[in-house]
């Protein structure tokens, strides 16, 4: 959500904004919306006035103003009803440093790394790794699960928490507050973190959310998060820091949840695209300011570039394009890892600023040396989400006696240093 004022001032550019992230919302009848509702705040308050100035004796006066303002009341609620609905549309602005584009064709590489390793011997796809080792088992997983169901067995559940293991103890290294938040949200948290309205057909909604002590049945809506960062976000709802204690980084492992509607025809085969998987999350809190909001931003990159690194992963950082990324972005990079058997990199980090774009909708402040209060700004940074990176460390790292060797910064937590029959 951007500041109203904001918003009046440059009326083009965030028309011209809307344009270039595709966001259908037209900023004239926001603008509209926003002048009946100020004209009508103002008339209440004007018979509010009067109302105090009235006498005991002003019975039919007092009658009269007081239709008034039911009248005007009611026709504010329902501006202030769609006026609120469209503010939750509003896109953030985008950087400098952001490619104008309508979809990914547009996003640019900006870093690599890592030599794309060579086989002198056939290679095989994770799902061929997975069933040789019986590492991985799609047919029973969709037989029990439904559409996107796997079963991970023996090393590869075993190589999952290790990498949980490996990335929770490096975060925590960095100063990190270690998180696990809950997965179940109601739904101002997910408003909160921009997840809705916009995304709420990815997002699973609790059919059957309980009963109260009592035996009623619970009326609020419920949700399963898609990642801990709006459940991190949520933490700091409705409060306001000391701007000491910021900047405020918290690493949240969670087990995910997406429907993502509309992808079936995308990605379908073995575990890039699944309805659940487990994932460290990188948020961060701090002062509203843009410099101080890049480091942390570079920051945030560079731990999960330190990662891939450390598991020998080549990869490339990509600055994505005004079109591909989301409303509350103000910045976005991608990092994609080789994976093999694609002859490409896939998408496994996604790292994004969205300034105070998120504050606003939680009401997250700070409170300035000098005693002013701010929204702060807001940040994040998937540090590491498998199933899927378990694509890169099978097919990268597959052997020509169609054993897998392990990465050496993982055999610490697990005992061996392969993977074989």
């Amino acid at each position: 959500m951007l500041d109203i004022n904001f918003i009046r001032e440059n009326k083009d550019l965030m028309k011209e904004v809307c344009k270039n992230k595709n966001i259908n919302l037209d900023i004239d009848e926001l603008l509209d919306l926003d002048k009946k509702r100020r004209e009508f705040i103002q008339k209440s308050e004007e018979i509010k006035n009067e109302q105090k100035k009235l006498g005991k004796d002003d019975r039919e006066q007092a009658k009269k103003l007081k239709g008034e303002f039911k009248k005007i009341d009611s026709e504010l609620k329902i501006v202030k009803e769609k006026y609120n609905e469209l503010m939750l549309l509003v896109p953030n602005v985008y950087s400098e440093r952001t490619p104008i584009g309508s979809d990914e064709s547009k996003n640019k590489e900006i870093y690599k790394w890592g030599k794309i390793p060579k086989f002198d011997f056939p290679i095989k796809d994770h799902l061929q790794i997975g069933k040789d080792l019986d590492l991985i088992d799609i047919e029973k997983g969709v037989k029990t699960s439904g559409f996107r169901g796997y079963y991970l067995k023996n090393e590869a559940a075993l190589l999952q928490f290790a990498l949980m293991q490996f990335t929770l103890e490096k975060l925590r290294k960095k100063g990190f507050t270690i998180m696990i938040p809950p997965t179940i949200l109601r739904e101002f948290a997910l408003t909160g973190s921009g997840h809705f309205p916009e995304g709420k057909d990815e997002v699973y909604q609790i059919a059957n959310p309980g009963r109260l002590s009592d035996g009623k049945e619970m009326k609020e809506k419920f949700y399963l998060g898609g990642t801990s960062e709006s459940a991190l976000l949520a933490y700091y709802a409705n409060t306001i820091i000391d701007e000491k204690k910021l900047p405020i980084k918290m690493a949240g492992f969670s087990q995910c949840y997406r429907s993502e509607v509309g992808s079936y025809g995308k990605d379908t085969k073995g575990l890039y695209r699944l309805h659940e998987f487990m994932k460290i999350e990188q948020v961060i809190i701090s002062q509203a300011n843009l410099e101080k909001s890049d480091c942390l931003f570079e920051e945030m990159s560079k731990n999960a570039q330190e990662i891939l690194e450390e598991l020998e992963l080549p990869y490339r950082v990509l600055q994505i394009c005004s079109g591909d990324m989301g409303a509350g972005k103000y910045e976005m990079q991608d990092i994609e890892t080789w994976m093999s058997s694609r002859n490409s990199y896939g998408e496994t980090h996604s790292d994004s600023m969205l300034t105070d774009w998120q504050a606003r909708r939680l009401n997250i402040k700070y409170k300035t040396k000098d005693g002013n209060k701010k929204f702060v700004y807001t940040l994040n940074n998937t540090m590491i989400a498998s199933p899927r990176i378990l694509i890169a460390i099978l097919e990268n790292h597959q052997q020509k006696d169609g054993s897998v060797k392990i990465p050496k910064v993982l055999e610490k937590y697990l005992g061996f240093s392969e993977i074989k029959k």
